[in-house]
């Protein structure tokens, strides 16, 4: 029994993983908005504080970012219903591209719940530790 309840865990948790990368794909990169609500439950809660409410919060702040917005997904966990990605959003309209850990509940097949951690990328003089804050080189 133990063993079958690892595998499905597993399914579960490969398959929200999935999702979360094929959602933000959709939004941010392809700017695919009608696809996206696939993906985004209409009760959508928003806990980023920059950020306005529920998925048309959401849609609204990609529809108004810069066409040259891009993201980046790195690190991918995934535990039960929640899933944190660790990525980079670039051509955001900001002096540097931001450094996110993405926190995203899912349930019944949709985003259903989002937090962020968000951080200015640092140069490798501001590095401390010498190493960049996201992949495996500073961006130039």
């Amino acid at each position: 029994m133990a063993r079958h309840d690892t595998r499905m865990k597993k399914t579960i948790e490969s398959a929200n993983r999935a999702l979360v990368l094929k959602a933000f794909d959709t939004l941010y990169n392809k700017r695919n908005y009608k696809a996206a609500e696939r993906y985004w439950s209409p009760n959508y809660i928003q806990h980023s504080a920059h950020i306005g409410p529920g998925r048309d919060g959401l849609f609204d702040q990609i529809k108004d970012a810069p066409p040259s917005l891009r993201y980046e997904p790195g690190v991918v966990l995934a535990d039960k219903d929640f899933v944190i990605v660790h990525g980079r959003f670039s051509g955001n309209g900001r002096p540097r591209p931001w450094i996110a850990a993405d926190i995203v509940r899912v349930a019944g097949g949709v985003l259903v719940e989002h937090w962020d951690v968000l951080q200015d990328e640092a140069t490798k003089t501001e590095s401390k530790s010498g190493r960049p804050m996201f992949g495996k080189k500073f961006p130039s």
